[in-house]
């Protein structure tokens, strides 16, 4: 099958319009037109319905695009791998984690990888939503539990847990609890346990909702937890690692805490041997290493 005319038929399905993906490609609209005629009686089918809003895929163009679009990320990886150079890091590089780690412990650390490499891009793709690294839908992964495709390169960085954390001006006009039922008189500030958030988290939380705790505000990451105790509006149930960032918040009932939950980075095993990812990986391991050595120095203090 002639691949410039699936590049075409990618570039077309892509865009939903002639004109559109002729921009892309630089190319004018008949010349597209008349690759895509050329595919459509190649393959004996109607790829796309046309109306005047643009063009539709049919089911068999479905079929079509599914596979395109699997043959365009992998051309993407191994271009992505034939540019990494020997001698530098450059580039752009996908990295996607949660929200909350991505925002509160990764974000700020960002200065130190962009000092050592300024030609290094990021995109940085904060979401709950484990994104599909074989698919390439990114190219390294960071992630609270162990991912479970086969052909990726995994690292266990770290164990977090979810511990309870309020600001000494709430406390101070609130009071401090001293047991689990003390809650019951405070505002809660927490992930809801139905959304997509680690097991343990949500283990938590609903073992805390059994104490009869009236007032709570429920947000759907972490940050705007964070975001609310800064902001004195309660007690918030928060990730440990958030402790060596924001040393002026303070632990409540520090026996009450999750489970371990296990940190990974992962990349698909094509990436193996790229400068950038090597990059990448290295500057998170060293800081993961100079984050449990101030938490050791904060325990001993």
């Amino acid at each position: 099958m002639d691949w410039d005319k699936l590049r075409i038929f990618h570039a077309v399905a892509d865009a939903g319009s002639l004109t559109h993906a002729g921009d892309v490609l630089h190319l004018s609209q008949s010349a597209v037109s008349r690759q895509i005629r050329a595919l459509e009686e190649m393959l004996d089918t109607t790829l796309f319905h046309r109306h005047a809003r643009g063009l539709i895929l049919t089911e068999q163009g479905e079929l079509l695009f599914d596979a395109t679009q699997s043959m365009t990320k992998r051309l993407d990886a191994a271009a992505a791998r034939i540019r990494d150079s020997e001698e530098g890091v450059f580039g752009n590089l996908r990295v996607t984690t949660t929200i909350g780690f991505g925002s509160i412990w990764l974000a700020p650390r960002l200065a130190k990888l962009y000092a050592k490499y300024p030609d290094l891009s990021l995109d940085l793709m904060l979401e709950e939503r484990v994104l599909d690294l074989p698919m390439r839908e990114a190219d390294v992964a960071i992630r609270m539990k162990e991912p479970s495709q086969a052909d990726l390169i995994r690292k266990r960085l770290m164990d977090i847990r979810m511990e309870l954390f309020a600001s000494a001006e709430y406390l101070a006009e609130n009071g401090t609890p001293k047991s689990l039922q003390d809650l019951s008189r405070h505002r809660l500030l927490c992930q809801a346990p139905d959304v997509v958030q680690v097991s343990a988290g949500a283990a938590l939380v609903r073992e805390l909702m059994t104490y009869g705790i009236p007032r709570t505000l429920n947000v759907n990451n972490y940050f705007g937890v964070l975001q609310g105790v800064l902001g004195n509006l309660g007690i918030g149930v928060l990730p440990d690692y958030l402790t060596q960032d924001f040393p002026q918040l303070i632990r409540v009932l520090p026996s009450v805490e999750s489970n371990d939950v296990p940190v990974f980075l992962a990349f698909p095993e094509e990436l193996r041997g790229s400068k950038r990812v090597e990059a990448f990986r290295d500057f998170v391991v060293e800081e993961v290493v100079a984050y449990r050595k101030a938490r050791q120095g904060m325990a001993a203090g």
